[in-house]
């Protein structure tokens, strides 16, 4: 791999681990406001980087099939979705602000299980980056070096908020600022080791790029729906974010439309 490649690997863990660093200068709890606007902003990024870079190039690569061309598009998406379904029962994770333990009973701490549930999410969006390279790499999928670097960039914008919120939250739990700091930025790095998994297995993407495209997709609509939207409408009724949503949606489709 050339080292654009591993820079494209790399951003969304610089955008987690300098998210996590926010612990080290922010006070020690963060608003339910601000928390809501990151939430919403992560979405909305999450679901712009779905469509333009991985469910509308999946559906351009099938258009020899004709009229079935939805088929691999329709397909990979619903089984990201159940995919991500399955994680969520087979793994014991925690949501911030709720104290309803998901998936198996476990006796892990709340911390690890707060950590568990960003690291859960995380996983697609390595997966995101990994199969947009493996098109790259191909020559054939399609895909261009700045359209894959424009989803790097997307996803590491909305990572750092990510890591704020994954990290904040742990210091005022009690644990050490160098803790909490080491959590957020492990959380992360689930991303760039899916990254470079699905990139070594490129010979068996490719030809069935679409499929693993639409897959990624369905795997961060089912975060975003799931976790995301719920999180930024807790508490008292306040529009910030559905309005950060649109922001993050708005930020991603820029960069995939300039850079792509």
């Amino acid at each position: 791999m050339n080292i654009d490649i591993w820079y494209g690997i790399l951003i969304p863990f610089l955008g987690t681990s300098l998210g996590a660093a926010c612990v080290f200068f922010m006070k020690k709890t963060m608003s339910l406001s601000v928390q809501r606007a990151l939430t919403g902003f992560a979405g909305g990024v999450m679901v712009a980087a779905s469509v333009w870079s991985l469910l509308i190039p999946a559906l351009e690569q099938s258009e020899v099939m004709g009229k079935w061309s939805f088929i691999p598009a329709a397909a990979g998406f619903w089984i990201g979705i159940l995919f991500l379904l399955l994680l969520d029962h087979l793994i014991p994770h925690l949501h911030k602000n709720s104290e309803q333990v998901e998936g198996p009973k476990t006796k892990l701490q709340r911390t690890t299980m707060l950590v568990l549930a960003v690291t859960l999410h995380n996983i697609p969006e390595g997966m995101a980056v990994g199969v947009v390279y493996a098109g790259y790499l191909a020559d054939n999928g399609g895909i261009s070096l700045m359209g894959a670097l424009a989803l790097s960039i997307g996803i590491a914008i909305q990572n750092f908020p990510e890591g704020a919120i994954i990290s904040m939250p742990l210091r005022s739990e009690g644990m050490k600022t160098s803790g909490a700091f080491t959590y957020g930025v492990l959380s992360g790095a689930v991303e760039p080791v899916g990254a470079i998994l699905t990139i070594l297995a490129a010979g068996l993407i490719v030809p069935a790029l679409p499929y693993f495209l639409s897959f990624a997709a369905g795997a961060m609509i089912y975060v975003v729906v799931e976790e995301l939207i719920p999180e930024m409408s807790q508490g008292k009724h306040s529009d910030i974010g559905t309005v950060f949503f649109a922001v993050g949606f708005t930020v991603m489709m820029i960069l995939d439309v300039a850079l792509g």
